[in-house]
């Protein structure tokens, strides 16, 4: 059983690095706006073959995605779960939004945690809340 309180966050990606303490900050602003406590989050940066891997094993999905979550527990208020970050696709696509790396990066961990809290993005309109909410912890964070 992990420690409650703990949030991991582990480099596994053989090239690409994103900022511990920037994403500590981002995480920890998500989760006191969104009214939750920190129970126990891994998020791993990764690389292509590991997110599809995952994919393909834990959703039955063959094809690449840019971030999964796996809730491991739904203790209300708490956060608990894994976060994968593909980096080569937010390496790949952060200029087609226009982004920068770190951005789409952080974008994609702001996606999960929100996942993990219990949005969705089953509709156009969940999407899209989402999207918003994406964009607002960003700002917040002064992620550029």
């Amino acid at each position: 059983m992990k420690k409650r309180g703990t949030l991991e966050i582990v480099q596994a990606h053989p090239d690409l690095r994103l900022p511990r303490t920037r994403l500590r900050q981002l995480i920890h602003t998500i989760l006191r706006a969104e009214g939750a406590q920190l129970g126990y989050l891994s998020v791993v940066l990764a690389d292509h073959a590991t997110v599809r891997t995952l994919n393909q094993t834990y959703l039955a999905h063959d094809y690449d995605t840019d971030v999964l979550s796996f809730p491991l527990s739904e203790t209300p208020g708490v956060i608990e779960g894994e976060i994968y970050v593909d980096l080569d696709t937010a390496a790949e696509r952060h200029a087609e939004f226009g982004a920068s790396f770190l951005q789409e990066a952080c974008r994609y961990v702001v996606h999960g945690v929100l996942h993990l809290l219990g949005y969705d993005d089953s509709s156009p309109e969940a999407k899209a809340h989402m999207h918003a909410l994406e964009d607002h912890y960003l700002a917040l964070c002064q992620i550029s």
